[in-house]
């Protein structure tokens, strides 16, 4: 009974985080009008979610891509067909890796200190002293925070997909001495727009959606104490990595079934 029971009190405790995410998001969305009137500060926060993020996200794409091309070209050179390493590699990171791996990536160092940045706001009452001068701290600090993550995470997602085919050219065609021409035209001709770039693209618009809204949502309801940032940062990052593998799982159900 009592493991019974466990499962029932988790799975109420699930419900009510999602509803409480969901309602969070609608409050976000309800102030669009007010972030579009404060481009200043989404254009800011790009650049400490998005800017800051690129190097990560190239090294780890470059890194990416190369294993790609190392592991492909061996298992290709069994069946004689390893003049489709470009065409394998761009599409397992338009549609899969670079998505995924960069919202991973992007809620690891984005997300994680966004969470305490807006955690250490509220210990410090920073958040309290705004609804005391009558400033809506979601609309101040919340939001322009959220669509920044938005904005940014597709454009580091392509940025992660570039360092990537760049990775695996280096490795095929440099090291282990393929066909450029062939590398480059097995590519062109056989990755299709909609069904590899714009759905990856897609992909990475959901995965950013969901990776900012957990990382604000945390960080705005954290217990104001140092150990309740540092739990809020580590349930960002946990809960980010679970939700963007189960958000793939379901939209590449859709996608490309």
């Amino acid at each position: 009974m009592n493991f019974i029971s466990n499962i029932g009190r988790y799975t109420l405790s699930l419900i009510r985080s999602l509803g409480a995410n969901v309602l969070f998001l609608l409050q976000i969305l309800a102030l669009l009008p007010q972030a579009l009137l404060r481009l200043g500060l989404v254009i800011r926060q790009m650049y400490f979610s998005g800017v800051l993020s690129v190097l990560i996200i190239a090294v780890s794409g470059l890194f990416v891509g190369m294993v790609l091309g190392l592991q492909g070209y061996t298992q290709l050179a069994k069946f004689k067909s390893a003049d489709v390493l470009g065409f394998m590699v761009a599409a397992s990171l338009l549609r899969e890796l670079g998505p995924v791996l960069a919202a991973i990536l992007f809620a690891s160092s984005a997300g994680g200190a966004m969470t305490s940045e807006i955690g250490l706001m509220k210990t410090t009452e920073q958040l309290e002293a705004m609804k005391v001068m009558a400033v809506n701290p979601v609309a101040r600090v919340v939001a322009p925070r959220f669509w920044a993550g938005v904005i940014s995470m597709p454009l580091l997602a392509s940025i992660f997909n570039i360092a990537g085919i760049i990775g695996a050219y280096l490795i095929g065609v440099k090291w282990l001495g393929l066909d450029n021409g062939i590398f480059w035209s097995q590519m062109q001709n056989n990755i299709d727009l909609h069904y590899d770039v714009i759905n990856g693209l897609i992909k990475s618009f959901c995965f950013g959606v969901a990776v900012t809204l957990i990382a604000v949502y945390q960080g705005f309801h954290c217990r104001p104490t140092a150990e309740g940032i540092l739990r809020a940062s580590t349930r960002t990052v946990v809960s980010s990595a679970l939700v963007v593998l189960a958000i793939d799982f379901i939209l590449t159900a859709f996608m490309f079934t």
